[in-house]
């Protein structure tokens, strides 16, 4: 898993100024628009074939974007039932399937519910079979990071903190970064002082390495005292993006950013432009 050489910016799915819009278009139009990456949504379905995969590894390598996906939302690696434990851990590994053949870097997925459960022991249960899961992938030889990503409420499983612990004890895992969630989930986490705390104890679980592989989402966001409602433009919301950016800098973090607003691609450019 090789780290990508600076911060990259990029677009949740293929950008709505995409001419045809479709996958292959869509990596053009990343570059065309000066931006590095692109994560492939297969929220509903995996929607690229393995016969279509190494069309998108060619056009990926040819305009140097990197590609991540974005595994299927119905998963629940704290799921009771056999059928469904069994079927969430099929989705990732499908996921990362498909981004392997399609040359990319880094598989996100949503982990889970608590359902009730003690968080300790909803902790032991999704980190054996993430572990499980990265264990299929090293026998396949996908050399993907395989991403959990931190939740939008409090009722999922996916606190920053929980995905670090997860991170520190399996190898070949790390956390996609949703600063909007971290936000939402907590209705904190929007100051200098606390994305320093963040990017402070991804220092501390996972060194140096864990700041050279950072996956990320950002977009403005909608929320309750229960957590996330929904994705909203940077500008029309309370995200403090500026400030973000700005520890980012301060860390020298590396990897991708990707842009989940409803204007993916301006919004995109936005912050790539404030980066610098």
């Amino acid at each position: 898993m090789k780290s990508p050489k600076e911060l990259l910016f990029g677009t949740a799915g293929v950008p709505l100024s995409t001419h045809d819009r479709n996958t292959i278009n869509g990596i053009a139009r990343v570059n065309e628009l000066g931006l590095g990456c692109m994560e492939l949504e297969f929220v509903h379905s995996i929607n690229i074939t393995k016969e279509k995969a190494p069309d998108v590894k060619k056009q990926a390598e040819k305009y140097d974007v990197l590609l991540t996906c974005h595994a299927p939302y119905f998963i629940n690696l704290n799921a009771v039932e056999p059928e469904k434990k069994h079927a969430s851990m099929y989705r990732i590994e499908k996921s990362a399937e498909i981004l392997d053949l399609c040359g990319g870097w880094s598989v996100c997925f949503h982990p889970g519910f608590y359902l009730k459960d003690e968080r300790n022991k909803v902790f032991e249960t999704i980190k054996e079979r993430i572990k499980e899961v990265r264990k299929r992938m090293d026998d396949k030889g996908y050399d993907l990071w395989l991403r959990p990503e931190t939740t939008g409420k409090e009722t999922q499983f996916g606190s920053y903190e929980e995905l670090l612990k997860i991170s520190q004890e399996v190898n070949g895992v790390m956390p996609v970064f949703d600063f909007s969630h971290i936000h939402a989930r907590t209705n904190k986490y929007n100051t200098e002082p606390e994305f320093r705390k963040v990017l402070g104890s991804v220092e501390h679980y996972l060194g140096r390495e864990g700041l050279n592989n950072m996956h990320i989402h950002l977009s403005g966001i909608n929320y309750s005292e229960k957590g996330e409602r929904n994705h909203l433009i940077l500008k029309e919301s309370d995200m403090n993006y500026r400030d973000l950016l700005k520890v980012w800098k301060e860390f020298k973090i590396k990897g991708v950013v990707i842009s989940e607003s409803p204007n993916i691609e301006e919004d995109a450019l936005l912050l790539k432009k404030i980066y610098g």
